[in-house]
Formats: C-alpha cells, structure tokens, sequence
C-alpha cells in the first residue's frame, strides 16, 4: 500500500465531517503523514447570517464567516491530535468547498483527499452534487469518502 505523505480533510463543522477529520488523522498519524484540515468558508455579514440562521436552522452553521471557522478549525485540531495525527495545519479558504479542496490539494501535492459522505445518497445530492461525489471525480488524487452519515 501507498504511503501517503501529505492527507487533506475537510470540514464544515458538522458531527459527520469531525468524524472524517478522526478518520483522517489516524490515516497520517499511523503513516507519519502531515494532516491538512481544511475549512472553506464565504464572508458574511451579520444580516446574511440572522437570514440564513431563520431559514437554514440546523444547517445554518454552513454559511458563517471565518471566526467560527477558526473554532471549527481549532476543534477539529482537537479531534485529529486524539486520532493520533502528530504533524497537522489548519487551513481557512475562502470559496466553495469542491474546488477549495481540489485547489488546497493540488497547492500542497496531496496524495490522499478525505471528505465524509454527507449529502452522496441524498436527492439534492444527486440533483445539484454533493462535495464527496464531485471532489472523488474531479481529483486527480485518491480520495477517501468515509461513512460519517448511514
């Protein structure tokens, strides 16, 4: 088997992304690898995130500026060094998340890309796309989908 030097993760600060973040980082952990995690988020204002806040509800954590995605970068630090990752670095993008993580690892030449398989077997998913479908056929890495949501 390969041995992956450098995995990027992504995530949007769901519980299913952490547990691909978990999945990840014992991935590079047990391969010495450098773990990128990765958050891409669009600039707000506070109106657009009150707005979104009432129509999303549950969901409303996807459309955040970057403060909370320092937090969501911070926790899943947290969640990776437990997993067993040693050398790991939090990256904030701004922009969409399928090519924000095509370009994050095409930048850093990752050999393995890791995204949860949230939203692959959902009608909108199969509609508009979803990040794991559209990232494993655009990369030209391996990519990892992990089963976060069942």
């Amino acid at each position: 088997m390969t041995a992956y030097r450098t995995v990027v993760v992504g995530t949007d600060g769901s519980d299913s992304s952490y547990v691909a973040v978990e999945k990840a980082a014992s991935l590079a952990g047990a391969a010495g690898s450098t773990l990128i995690v990765a958050c891409a988020y669009y600039p707000t204002d506070d109106r657009d995130v009150a707005a979104a806040s009432d129509m999303l509800k549950d969901e409303a954590y996807q459309v955040r500026g970057s403060a909370p995605t320092n937090e969501i970068l911070r926790t899943a630090r947290d969640k990776a060094t437990a997993a067993g990752a040693k050398e790991i670095v939090e990256k904030a993008i701004v922009g969409e998340p399928v090519e924000s993580l095509l370009d994050l690892v095409r930048e850093t030449q990752a050999d393995l890309l890791v995204v949860g398989n949230r939203g692959l077997n959902t009608l909108a998913g199969r509609l508009l796309g979803s990040v794991p479908s559209d990232v494993a056929r655009k990369s030209k890495s391996d990519v990892l989908i992990v089963h976060t949501v069942r």
